[in-house]
């Protein structure tokens, strides 16, 4: 299958949009809402994620970030997005595709985060529809895998909810909260897609 390619110009003016939710690239002028969202979400936050820099939600770090975002994006390994209320364009969240192998796996790595006014609300549901059409029809990926801490029941959840199947467990799998912690492996293949998924 034949997988899109986007120019800069495209990835920066890239809109998924699913329900009431749109993910869009982050841009320099988001720093000021994702660092006050994290920072209100810390302790929400914290349990699951690896441990925050000292300067994490600083305007430099974010800087950086995008950074990095832009350059892993330019090599086809990373697509990251902020997640947005279509209604009143409020930041919900992120939600990125990382590791993304071509060849023969056409596989990516799913990681997502929200915000804790925001949790429970269905929101991460569309945001997941939306990324999964966007990884299998826009660039033609095969495989979409996950992994969240054992003891994430909600994040657990939320991945059967959209169709993800739980495939095993890995020990030690990932540095979280500042310890290696075991977590639940989980997949989904583009031939597996919920039917209101459009490929």
């Amino acid at each position: 299958m034949r997988f899109q390619r986007f120019r800069k110009s495209q990835l920066r003016g890239l809109r998924l949009e699913r329900n009431r939710v749109y993910l869009r690239f982050p841009v320099q002028r988001d720093w000021r809402n994702w660092a006050a969202l994290r920072a209100e979400s810390r302790d929400f936050l914290a349990p699951w994620e690896p441990t925050w820099a000292y300067d994490a939600l600083t305007r430099g770090a974010f800087r950086r970030r995008l950074k990095m975002y832009k350059a892993e994006m330019r090599q086809g390994v990373t697509y990251s997005f902020l997640i947005l209320r279509r209604v009143d364009d409020v930041l919900l969240g992120g939600i990125t595709l990382s590791n993304l192998r071509r060849g023969v796996a056409q596989s990516a790595t799913l990681g997502y985060w929200i915000g804790s006014p925001h949790g429970n609300q269905g929101y991460m549901t569309d945001s997941l529809a939306a990324i999964l059409e966007f990884a299998f029809s826009r660039i033609g990926l095969h495989r979409v895998e996950a992994a969240c801490l054992s003891a994430n029941e909600a994040s657990r959840r939320l991945l059967l909810r959209a169709g993800f199947r739980e495939e095993g467990y890995a020990r030690e799998y990932l540095r979280i909260s500042g310890r290696w912690q075991d977590h639940q492996l989980f997949a989904i293949l583009r031939d597996n897609l919920p039917s209101e998924i459009k490929v």
